[in-house]
């Protein structure tokens, strides 16, 4: 069964006092029901979106030689990729990852840019490709940041109670989705890696606080919901966002990490960005004091994010069995 879209909330400006009290309560309501909304008047400009779009689209359309030069291993995660897993299956998909740098004006092979878990950035010989999307990347931030707060008031906790978590050794990062309409690998690189799954993208959870997410005018998106999936229809200006598996945590179940896929597409093509806004690797988290209702007890016993977020991206490289769950952690 399909459901209406997800609910659209006017973030009206990003107004620097703060979400409102009404913002809040949407907010929260919809984390709660349903993982996953839209927002609008969120302080990206058109022009923006359209540059990072742009800029997109011109890497995707290099030839696979000049992708390929810049691809991500296990010892890199940054960079691009054709052939990465999701519940054990292969997407249809490449990927470009790149991280928020610390210090942008520097080189990315400076120490302070090189992240001893991640590696660095790998960026494609094109004009104006690295600072339009270090710009997109750090608007987005500025996004997660102020969404971060309306969480943290929705559970009764101080806006700023985990800002302190998200500082300069924040571990965020963007990455560009490409769905092409045929297999990118030849038949004989495809017969030696794991096969095609039924979906452009299987379900999943995502790993980390919230996703900030642009996505084309294709469509294609679902979230599970109520026994079925709702279909995230493209809205004109909106960027759709969803709560992760650290955020139900942190909310002791209140909020959903939504189980959401993408649907194959017959003859078209389809291309988004995920922002996926996550701190810094040295973070215990565990379900917040006023997250825990009168009554009830913590529902997870502490996680650490980097070992946790280490174990699911060894998932995405090869078939290493059962992908790691925040129900491991669950008490």
């Amino acid at each position: 069964m399909t459901y209406a879209n997800v609910p659209i909330i006017d973030l009206g400006g990003r107004r620097s006092t703060g979400p409102s009290s009404a913002v809040v309560g949407q907010v929260a309501d919809a984390a709660e029901r349903f993982g996953f909304f839209q927002v609008v008047d969120h302080g990206i400009d058109d022009s923006q979106v359209e540059a990072v779009w742009s800029a997109t689209s011109t890497f995707f359309a290099l030839s696979m030689a000049d992708k390929r030069r810049i691809m991500r291993t296990k010892e890199n995660s940054r960079g691009y990729y054709d052939r990465e897993l999701t519940k054990n299956v292969r997407d249809h998909k490449e990927v470009l990852d790149l991280a928020q740098t610390a210090h942008p004006e520097l080189a990315d092979d400076h120490p302070s840019n090189v992240h001893e878990v991640d590696g660095m950035n790998q960026w494609p010989e094109l004009a104006g490709f690295r600072s339009t999307m270090i710009d997109y990347m750090a608007a987005c931030n500025e996004v997660a940041l102020w969404l971060l707060a309306a969480f943290c008031e929705g559970l009764g906790e101080h806006a700023d109670h985990l800002r302190a978590e998200f500082g300069s050794d924040h571990t965020s990062f963007l990455r560009l989705n490409h769905y092409p309409v045929a297999d990118l690998l030849d038949a004989q690189e495809a017969a030696a890696v794991t096969e095609l799954g039924d979906m452009a993208l299987q379900h999943h959870t995502d790993a980390g606080a919230l996703t900030v997410l642009l996505q084309d005018d294709v469509g294609g998106l679902q979230v599970a919901h109520d026994g079925g999936w709702i279909d995230v229809e493209p809205t004109p200006g909106a960027l759709v966002v969803n709560t992760g598996d650290m955020m139900q945590v942190w909310s002791n179940d209140r909020y959903r990490a939504a189980t959401h896929r993408v649907l194959p597409r017959t003859g078209v093509e389809r291309s988004s960005l995920p922002y996926f806004f996550n701190p810094s690797y040295s973070t215990n988290y565990a379900p917040l004091p006023g997250s825990i209702a009168e009554g009830d007890v913590a529902h997870y016993r502490p996680i650490n994010w980097g070992d946790f977020r280490q174990a699911r991206a060894d998932g995405d490289y090869a078939d290493f069995g059962t992908e790691i769950q925040i129900a491991h952690f669950a008490i």
